[in-house]
């Protein structure tokens, strides 16, 4: 009798969030081992959820989120289950705080721990990548020659008389200067008398820099002296040094390029043949000279 008394209540009340969720579970004939592997929510977290024991859940956001993933696999109205998932807690907990918004809708969709590890690495070494890009591109791109802040050594004295030998032919414009690489990362600066830079970066090889032919007076500034083709007016001309070393304020016009290549090599003239010997005088010529009969040991 009292049993009968509780069923008719039950049926006159309405169902709880849980109890829909058990009752259309139960309607399908399904387990609930079986949901879990489905929909991957373990089964201590299905029995509360259909024991209406929210509060029990890891929280606000897994109670709805589970709710409406539960419902959706049997068939249900998952958004419906969800606002009274919402409703039924907010009853609970009227004041509580709701300091986060998002709901998982699907447990296998929310990114695992190592998922989050590996992106955190690869978002490290791409942060990495780009510092190091920017740092030799723009702040440092003569970083791999830092002895180019060193003194240039001073000219040896024999550049002054040789400069003075240098012909007005060869002083002749004789074209376009090009310069080429003929290696990778060939660090180089170009400016005018003025200092004002024309081209400042490290070639890469087989690359060419036309000189512009209204510069006035330009230099080059460079640690790989020896690892630039120069061309003058499309024919080639001695490169600036036949080994690595640092030069700096080196004239590159096509005059100061040709004065280079008629420049003759050093060393003091050797004195003309019998310029230092005085003139001898007759009478010591003979005085000096043996006479045919006089002995040799005498």
């Amino acid at each position: 009798m009292i049993e009968e008394e509780l069923s008719e209540q039950r049926e006159l009340l309405p169902l709880t969030v849980g109890e829909k969720l058990r009752a259309a579970r139960e309607a399908k004939g399904l387990s609930l081992e079986q949901l879990s592997a489905e929909s991957r929510i373990t089964v201590r977290h299905l029995t509360l959820i259909e024991a209406n024991d929210f509060a029990a859940l890891p929280g606000r956001t897994y109670a709805v989120g589970f709710s409406r993933t539960y419902a959706r696999l049997l068939g249900l109205d998952g958004d419906a289950i969800a606002r009274e998932v919402r409703a039924e807690l907010s009853a609970m907990v009227p004041h509580e705080s709701r300091l986060s918004t998002f709901e998982p809708g699907d447990p296998a969709r929310v990114p695992s721990r190592m998922l989050a590890w590996v992106s955190a690495a690869a978002a490290i070494v791409l942060f990495g990548g780009l510092l190091f890009f920017v740092w030799t591109s723009f702040v440092s791109p003569s970083g791999d020659l830092p002895w180019l802040t060193e003194d240039q050594p001073a000219a040896t004295p024999a550049s002054a008389p040789m400069a003075a030998l240098v012909t007005p032919t060869a002083m002749a414009t004789g074209g376009p200067v090009v310069f080429t690489s003929l290696e990778d990362g060939v660090w180089v600066k170009f400016y005018d008398a003025a200092g004002r830079q024309l081209l400042q970066k490290a070639m890469a090889k087989g690359e060419t820099y036309i000189l512009p032919g209204d510069v006035e007076g330009p230099q080059l500034w460079t640690g790989r002296p020896d690892a630039l083709a120069i061309t003058v007016g499309g024919k080639p001309v001695a490169r600036l040094a036949e080994s690595q070393k640092i030069v700096k304020d080196v004239p590159v016009s096509a005059e100061a390029l040709l004065a280079r290549a008629a420049m003759p090599s050093t060393g003091a003239p050797a004195p003309a043949t019998g310029a230092a010997a005085p003139a001898a005088s007759p009478g010591a010529s003979s005085a000096s000279t043996p006479s045919a009969g006089a002995s040799p040991t005498a």
